[in-house]
């Protein structure tokens, strides 16, 4: 007996019902179904960074996030409303993300020259150094996460495809 799309969503609204009931007709177009699987993916990753990232390092996906931006601007700096744009944050999410990285050592403050009202996040040579340890960390799981289940030429292809998607944005972090 041949295998059918309809026949797979009777299998899954029969083992999980609650789980499946109308996902197939609510997902019927190929955009909805990748900007959520694409969604989905980053959420499993992050989960399962976090713990090690916590433990090992001391610092949330977000605060690595906040670190790598800071690594990769001039100066190893930007105003906090800058730095907001570039996470998805509201300025004053990053003013209490920073605020427990700044009493470690991670970061600082350095008032603008030319106007007084301007401050900056710095990044501080034990941030670098926390960063450094922790890009280790996400190296490994990123390696993890693809090496058994891609081919390089379609990790190529997906690197691609994913850049798209962020190419032109100042939260480009590659």
């Amino acid at each position: 007996m041949p295998f059918y799309p309809e026949r797979l969503q009777l299998i899954a609204l029969r083992l999980h019902p609650q789980v499946y009931r109308n996902n197939f007709d609510r997902m019927d177009d190929i955009f909805s179904v990748n900007a959520l699987r694409l969604i989905q993916s980053a959420d499993v990753f992050k989960a399962r960074l976090s713990g090690e990232f916590g433990s090992v390092h001391g610092l949330s996906v977000s605060e690595f996030f906040l670190l790598l931006h800071l690594d990769n601007a001039p100066l190893n700096r930007l105003p906090r409303v800058e730095l907001a744009k570039r996470l998805h944050v509201s300025a004053s999410t990053v003013t209490r993300m920073a605020a427990p990285m700044e009493k470690l050592g991670l970061v600082g403050r350095q008032a603008d020259d030319r106007d007084a009202r301007l401050a900056f996040v710095v990044l501080t040579e034990a941030g670098r150094t926390r960063l450094s340890e922790t890009r280790t960390t996400f190296s490994k799981w990123a390696e993890t996460a693809f090496m058994d289940r891609w081919e390089e030429e379609e990790l190529k292809t997906l690197s691609d495809l994913l850049f798209r998607l962020i190419a032109g944005s100042t939260a480009n972090l590659t």
